[in-house]
């Protein structure tokens, strides 16, 4: 049974949480096998209800009939779950879609009683009942029943895994693992207070909530805090005790040390960037709800600074540390990220893998100008332009990392072969490693959290010395390749006759024979003829041989009229 509900799941929908795609497909998928099993309710006209019974389970797809429907059911309550986020009269439909998947798991249950199903099919249909009667008392916030079916879930898929090979127990541990978090959630409204620790534990480790729980459970996390939150009216920051007036500000930095224990635990790299994006989220909503209060309060913060000769005001000060904490944890999980690249780096340089997109020192640089970028910014913010104590940590910490974007930004311009810039960059980087140690003294405990600059200055000899081995290498190269029998001064075979060469093109495909197309050539123009006699010609008179032209005037014009002619 929960082989074929998983498979049917993944391959229709269910991947990318598309629960209506799912549903069309069991309705469709009814549809083939009552048509396949002659097993029609009635016809176009008049409906007849029929149910399968224990007499006619010859076929297992009467059995398969039963599942689609109860499927159909539930994914019907799923999606009908989404949309009540923002229509909540539907949860009175998903409900109604609920009871009906159970009463169909109950009739599979029943009809698997039979003699004629194996024990394994008996076993997974109690537990298909199980495990969707406990999603109906959840919902009903019935813990008790609801923990109840969890665990009678629980125990049958735990004993199937035990009882099959690894391959197939791997099902039975995901649908474990699924519901386990239901239990936990159920024992805490009961009244099991350890329950709701390890429902943290179980959010962190998976870097979020998801599936039935998701809501739930962040509800629940949120209105624990809001607790806490009530007794906490104050937070100390730099020496500067704050009022705390705002609800989420408080639930934030609450949770502030709950977020980054669950960071520092973190199994992989993936769960350690959801973290951070998370805790990124709430803090930028904490400033958000800080800044609406601040517009009111700008005009006493502006008399606030003219009185008390530039100390900011309460509220402005609390912008200023919940920015700081935001720009902190940018910082701390771009590093993050540039320690994974570092690793890929080293890899990649052990073992080169083809049809991947292998990481390169760029973008690196990348994410060590975002670091310097924000670590300007907490250097202007307000209150605390006059700590010099704030100002000197940071002018080490973009010391430290200016080295690092410095020490990768020689490494690229070795993977081009440019070695002196590259030993130049080099030189930098310990420029900037010694300043840092010379400037640490009272600030060591600053500095813990940074990256080793004294396991970077072992890395950056150790590099220079192999650039300039590789600089050596590669002039001799250049020597060898521009010794006389291999110079190749770019003429075509056909004018080298008498030149003995080493050629390597000329066994290649793009050998270079004879110049193609030709150059071109000067040619005689066609002559052009000018006839300069003629102007030196005088020819003969030709009066006597032209008429005369007719008399004009009076005389003319009435020898005209009476046709006479001279």
């Amino acid at each position: 049974v929960l082989q074929i509900v998983k498979e049917s799941q993944q391959q229709h929908g269910l991947r990318h949480g598309d629960f209506q795609r799912y549903r069309g497909y069991c309705s469709r998928r009814l549809r083939r096998l009552r048509k396949t099993l002659n097993f029609k309710m009635g016809n176009r006209h008049k409906f007849t209800g029929k149910k399968v019974t224990e007499e006619i389970l010859s076929d297992n797809r009467y059995l398969l009939l039963i599942l689609m429907d109860a499927e159909r059911a539930w994914s019907y309550a799923m999606q009908l779950k989404q949309e009540a986020n923002t229509e909540p009269r539907k949860r009175f439909h998903l409900l109604s879609r609920l009871r009906k998947a159970v009463k169909h798991a109950e009739e599979l249950e029943r009809l698997c009683e039979s003699n004629r199903v194996d024990a394994k099919t008996k076993l997974e249909a109690q537990a298909y009942m199980a495990y969707l009667t406990g999603m109906l008392r959840f919902e009903h916030q019935e813990w008790k029943a609801a923990m109840e079916a969890f665990n009678k879930c629980k125990t049958i898929y735990e004993k199937l895994a035990n009882a099959f090979t690894e391959e197939q127990a791997v099902l039975y541990n995901q649908r474990v693992e699924e519901i386990s978090p239901n239990i936990r959630y159920c024992a805490y409204n009961i009244g099991d207070q350890s329950a709701m620790n390890e429902l943290m534990q179980m959010r962190l480790r998976s870097g979020g909530t998801e599936g039935l729980l998701a809501e739930k459970l962040e509800a629940l996390i949120t209105q624990t805090r809001a607790k806490q939150a009530a007794t906490m009216s104050e937070v100390e920051w730099r020496g500067r005790t704050v009022p705390v007036k705002i609800d989420k500000v408080r639930i934030f930095l609450l949770g502030l040390a709950d977020n980054e224990a669950a960071i520092a635990q973190a199994e992989n790299e993936e769960t350690k960037e959801r973290l951070f994006e998370s805790l990124l989220s709430e803090c930028r909503d904490a400033i958000q709800a800080v800044r609406e209060d601040l517009k009111p309060d700008q005009k006493q913060r502006e008399h606030s600074l003219e009185n008390d000769s530039g100390k900011v005001s309460n509220i402005q000060y609390l912008h200023s540390y919940l920015t700081y904490i935001k720009l902190s944890t940018a910082i701390k999980r771009n590093e993050s990220m540039a320690k994974s690249l570092q690793k890929a780096l080293l890899q990649q340089q052990r073992s080169e893998e083809d049809g991947k997109r292998t990481p390169r020192p760029q973008d690196l640089i990348r994410l060590y100008d975002i670091i310097l970028q924000n670590l300007v910014e907490l250097t202007q913010l307000p209150g605390l332009e006059e700590d010099k104590n704030f100002q000197k940590e940071i002018g080490l910490k973009t010391l430290v990392y200016k080295a690092y974007r410095c020490f990768f930004i020689a490494q690229s311009y070795v993977l081009v072969k440019k070695w002196s810039e590259a030993l130049v960059l080099y030189e930098r980087v310990l420029k900037y490693a010694r300043e840092v140690q010379s400037g640490a003294g009272a600030h060591t405990n600053s500095l813990k959290e940074l990256p080793d600059v004294q396991e970077l200055i072992t890395q950056v000899n150790a590099e220079k010395y192999s650039l300039q081995a590789a600089a050596i290498l590669d002039a001799n190269d250049t020597h060898e390749t521009e010794s006389p029998s291999q110079v190749k001064d770019g003429k075509p075979l056909s004018e080298r006759f008498e030149t003995f060469c080493l050629d390597p093109s000329l066994v290649s495909k793009q050998v270079s024979l004879v110049h193609f197309p030709p150059g071109f050539q000067p040619i005689p123009c066609k002559p052009l003829f000018f006839d300069l006699a003629l102007n030196h010609v005088a020819f003969p008179p030709l009066e006597d041989k032209v008429e005369q032209k007719a008399k004009s005037g009076l005389t003319g014009y009435i020898k005209g009229i009476f046709g006479f002619k001279s």
